[in-house]
């Protein structure tokens, strides 16, 4: 079993809202990487002894515990006094890191204030972490079960930290075996639409399945432990791809991450050297801010009266059939320009329909290569802002579906 890992914040500005969490997320993705169960993420405002009784408890129950925050010069900046409440270990002058603090402010030709000697105090029996990059010197220390660390809650010198002391100790320290984590990135579809067709797939109880939604995408993400053999993570991720088909646009390894939909159709466009122009109304304009400075995207027209966009190309406008409209809007662009794919969206339904919630619009989507039409229609509902991103993102996948007719699992043309 793998060594179960805590992760602490600190500060009145993470529990308040003020300020995102970075920190615990970056860390998070660490100590997965490297072998940990993450098991909580705990965070705690500037109080003296909430800190010291959190301190106790995860002394009992964690195997490593990453605390951030606390460590500056300042009377909110209680982690050292916390430690000390909770661990009964006086707080004792560190030469070193006086000397490190000195020296910080001397190159930059400043005095050092009085109250930054606080941060030269560390725990009794506490190992110092030297920061190069900062005034707060880190520390770590191991009580009951837990070896903590701790680190500054600036996250460039937390990150630097981390990487050049505490990364390289954790592989010694501890008996890690990661597993592997592979991400099926969907677009398209939802998550129980995912789940429904994927329910007849078998799992193995040792392979963790879980989803993962936002507003540009669904993942659905598999977990598989240390040593699991690679031809059955080829066979399980082949059949589920099988079972999703074209609603899958990359699959993810752990340390090989694809990007995002544009990403991927970047890629695309780049390797077969082809050029877009391309036609919006739904969208208005966030289908070329999701491309911006894309150098195939040759032409983005946006236009929000289909009757000006009609007589601007000459195109007669037909309301009652607006995907002949729009291949009609596709021809007389591919007329003018240089680009040898034409993508244009257009779509049924008024002004109020589009900006009222509780109405959807349908989006007739049209793509011109080589003579030739691919079509796509989609209902698309919600918020005027979802309406807008859901158009941009179902008209870019019409483009990544041409474009990626197959999809390669990962180590499945390995030798």
């Amino acid at each position: 079993m793998n060594p179960t890992l805590e992760i602490f914040s600190q500060g009145e500005e993470i529990v308040t809202g003020q300020t995102v969490d970075t920190n615990a997320a970056w860390l998070s993705q660490q100590a997965f990487q490297l072998g940990f169960t993450v098991t909580r993420h705990t965070a705690v405002g500037d109080k003296l002894e909430d800190m010291a009784l959190l301190l106790m408890d995860i002394a009992q129950r964690a195997d490593c515990c990453i605390c951030t925050g606390g460590l500056g010069p300042t009377s909110d900046d209680l982690t050292a006094e916390a430690i000390a409440m909770a661990f009964h270990r006086s707080l004792q002058f560190d030469e070193i890191a006086f000397a490190q603090i000195q020296r910080f402010f001397a190159n930059r030709n400043k005095p050092m204030p009085e109250s930054n000697g606080k941060q030269a105090l560390l725990p009794e029996g506490a190992d110092r972490i030297d920061n190069a990059w900062g005034t707060a010197p880190g520390f770590s220390l191991q009580q009951d079960r837990c070896w903590f660390v701790f680190l500054p809650g600036v996250p460039s010198e937390m990150r630097a930290m981390f990487l050049a002391t505490i990364r390289p100790t954790m592989n010694h320290r501890f008996s890690l075996n990661p597993g592997k984590l592979i991400t099926l990135r969907t677009i398209g579809i939802g998550e129980s639409d995912l789940q429904e067709r994927i329910k007849s797939v078998a799992i193995a109880d040792a392979v963790q399945l879980g989803f993962r939604a936002d507003s540009d995408e669904v993942q659905v993400k598999l977990l598989f432990p240390a040593g699991y053999a690679k031809i059955a993570i080829t066979a399980l991720i082949s059949e589920i791809c099988e079972k999703l088909g074209h609603y899958i646009f990359s699959v993810d390894e752990q340390l090989q991450v694809t990007g995002g939909l544009v990403s991927v159709i970047d890629r695309l466009m780049t390797e077969g050297l082809h050029t877009l122009s391309a036609i919006e109304t739904a969208s208005q304009g966030l289908l070329a801010a999701k491309c911006l400075n894309l150098p195939w995207l040759l032409e983005m027209r946006y236009e929000q009266s289909l009757k000006k966009l009609g007589e601007k190309l000459a195109v007669e406008i037909n309301f009652d059939d607006l995907m002949t409209t729009a291949k009609a809007l596709a021809t007389a662009t591919r007329k003018n320009s240089e680009a040898d794919l034409v993508l244009v969206q257009l779509y049924a339904g008024n002004k109020n329909q589009f900006y009222d919630k509780n109405q959807a619009i349908s989006l007739f989507n049209v793509l011109l290569h080589d003579g030739h039409f691919k079509e796509a229609t989609h209902t698309v509902a919600g918020p005027a802002e979802r309406k807008q991103n859901q158009a941009a993102l179902m008209t870019l996948d019409l483009l990544r579906r041409h474009l990626q007719p197959s999809l390669i699992v990962p180590g499945s043309t390995d030798k």
